[in-house]
């Protein structure tokens, strides 16, 4: 606990709750409200959803494909296909987390109001959480139906992918709003994107298997949530066997969970006066 000590003689104490965070069914009005909000604006996020997988999957898929023909066994297509499902759920997770829970949050000040009711502060993280893991998968079916009609997934077993998307939403929302609970402005972000999504965008398997990079590298990218995602949904769409099923399950929860419980610690802080 900090106490500062003003002029006047009062003292302002800012405290920091470590408390464990409650999960409670009354997060699911926050999940709700913003469900609410998106429908506003459903059909300009879909075409999003459905437009920006279909510029990847033909630009690289089919111009970059031609050229690599196939990798790791499988047509580049599908290859590319089934890491573009896991980074777009990262990033989704991830613009969602920060810029619109940043936006809730500090200028159109939502959570203020949301928490004269009996929401806290638990059950807002929570909440948002539950959003981005759900745009993820919003974001990754729409993905898979663009892969299917370009021909790059035939395997029944990539519906799977989908509930494996809202793991992977989960283990990059946290994260997130950690972030969005101690950014000074919009500006801060691209910290975040710079120096930590896009390394794992280009170092994880989306493009190339990670065997490729060299023996260091390889090692540093198994710390990393979006090269176990990668490795569950790659498998999936190419229809091949899953192998170290628990371990990159493992990885990705215990992600989702640490960095929710620090998200709430910061967000506690940042609300709670």
């Amino acid at each position: 606990m900090f106490f500062l000590r003003l002029p006047a003689g009062i003292y302002v104490t800012n405290a920091i709750d470590f408390a464990f965070p409650r999960i409670r069914r009354i997060a699911l009005s926050v999940w709700r409200r913003n469900v609410l909000v998106w429908r506003k604006m459903l059909g300009p996020s879909l075409l999003i959803h459905f437009g920006e997988p279909f510029l990847y999957l033909l630009g690289l898929g089919f111009g970059l494909g031609l050229f690599i023909g196939e990798m790791s066994g499988l047509p580049y297509l599908t290859f590319l296909a089934s890491g573009i499902v896991a980074s777009s759920a990262m990033n989704t997770a991830t613009f969602e987390g920060m810029y619109s829970v940043y936006a809730r949050m500090v200028s159109q000040k939502t959570y203020d109001s949301m928490l004269a009711t009996p929401i806290d502060v638990d059950d807002i993280v929570a909440g948002e959480m539950m959003w981005c893991a759900t745009k993820s998968t919003i974001n990754a079916t729409a993905i898979l139906s663009v892969a299917s009609l370009l021909g790059a997934v035939d395997q029944w077993t990539a519906v799977v992918a989908i509930p494996i998307a809202f793991l992977i939403g989960l283990c990059f929302a946290g994260p997130a709003i950690l972030m969005a609970s101690i950014s000074t402005g919009y500006e801060f972000f691209s910290y975040y994107f710079t120096l930590v999504i896009t390394p794992m965008f280009m170092l994880c398997g989306v493009f190339y298997p990670t065997r490729t990079l060299p023996e260091v590298l390889q090692y540093f990218v198994q710390v990393l949530p979006l090269t176990h995602a990668v490795q569950l949904v790659r498998p999936l769409i190419a229809g091949q066997p899953s192998t170290d099923v628990p371990l990159h399950l493992t990885v990705l929860l215990a992600y989702a969970f640490v960095s929710y419980y620090f998200a709430v610690v910061l967000v506690r802080r940042r609300l709670v006066v």
